[in-house]
């Protein structure tokens, strides 16, 4: 990069800076990461728009890691964010400063510049790639109310009931003895509810079968729940950047649910066209970015994403009108097939529906 464009970014890029963090804390902004050292303060030049920062520290005395911390953030050009290290929740906290403080904050950036680690833009693209259809709307619908992103979810203590209290308990405990705990409501991801059965209140036993098979009305319902049908690929992209970088495991359960409501719409197909063309493009980017068996079941064998794709190709090449779709499927299921040797056939067994017989 030479300095006219390092200029040009330092002026009009987004700045975090960074207070007390310790040194050798596990950090990382997007599709990089860093080891800290004595002298780190912050990231300089980041680009607008929505980025993903995380962080862990590691014991000085050696040891595992502590559980990852992360959050979303829709930068905007020329921002100043601030944060400062709490020693006692080993979390980095918000600095509300007002006016005066960041203009001096703003004054400083030169001298600071030299602690402050430059946005790697050899990777900006990636990311893009991996978050072009999830918009600053779609990370505020979806993130916890404390807007942490957690690999470990915060617990707390059961609330005490009047029978604790006339049994002499000051905190109720399981059978075992152990005290009941409590996930906290603050710091739960607002995933988009998938009911397991996929057919509507009151369906008659026909309709669950067909149902069964066929997620249009599941799909439907989901993308009642967004300002836009694309945005259900924004919180596609959301849960695998909490999976990938924030190593929350509820995320990659919710992205198979998604990516399975999706790749089972058979007779809505033709009403989402423009939304099936983008899912395969979201899809190429992340499946380029995991282990090729990392999809497989290690009690059945099973391929999870060869299944699912399966039935999505299928459907394509039964039901579509479109000739940009099924183009654009053939040379995906293709591509998959050369690069990973991946056989789309049947579906394994026990995905088969379940026949109600009247």
């Amino acid at each position: 990069m030479n300095q006219d464009t390092a200029r040009t970014l330092f002026e009009h890029g987004a700045f975090l800076i960074l207070q007390d963090v310790p040194e050798g804390t596990d950090f990382g902004i997007d599709w990089n990461s860093w080891v800290t050292g004595p002298k780190f303060e912050g990231v300089k030049m980041i680009p607008p728009g929505v980025h993903f920062v995380f962080y862990n520290t590691v014991s000085k005395y050696g040891g595992q890691p502590a559980p990852r911390t992360g959050f979303f953030h829709n930068f905007k050009s020329k921002e100043i964010m601030v944060k400062r290290w709490s020693p006692q929740t080993e979390e980095l906290l918000d600095q509300h400063c007002i006016e005066d403080e960041l203009t001096a904050i703003r004054g400083k950036l030169q001298d600071l510049d030299k602690h402050l680690a430059a946005y790697p833009y050899d990777t900006l693209k990636k990311w893009v790639s991996m978050t072009n259809e999830l918009t600053a709307d779609v990370t505020e619908k979806l993130q916890p109310d404390d807007r942490k992103i957690r690999s470990v979810l915060e617990l707390l203590p059961h609330e005490s009931t009047p029978d604790d209290m006339d049994t002499g308990r000051t905190r109720p405990t399981d059978k075992d003895g152990l005290p009941c705990l409590n996930v906290n409501p603050t710091t739960v991801i607002h995933f988009s509810p998938i009911p397991e059965q996929w057919y509507p209140p009151g369906a008659k036993p026909s309709e669950m079968t067909q149902h069964s098979m066929d997620s249009s009305y599941v799909l439907s319902t989901l993308l009642a729940r967004y300002e836009k049908p694309e945005n259900i690929l924004g919180e596609l992209q959301f849960t695998f950047v909490c999976f990938i970088l924030g190593q929350v495991f509820d995320a990659f359960e919710q992205w198979k649910k998604l990516v399975r409501v999706i790749c089972f719409c058979e007779c809505d197909l033709n009403n989402h066209i423009d939304l099936f063309k983008s899912f395969v493009t979201v899809l190429y980017h992340q499946i380029n970015e995991i282990p090729v068996d990392f999809f497989v079941d290690i009690v059945s064998s099973n391929n999870f994403l060869v299944s699912t794709l399966s039935r999505m190709f299928n459907n394509i090449e039964a039901s579509c009108f479109d000739e940009e779709l099924q183009a654009k499927a053939t040379k995906f299921r293709k591509y998959l097939t050369k690069k990973y040797k991946w056989k789309f056939n049947a579906e394994p067994e026990d995905w088969a529906p379940v026949v109600v017989e009247l």
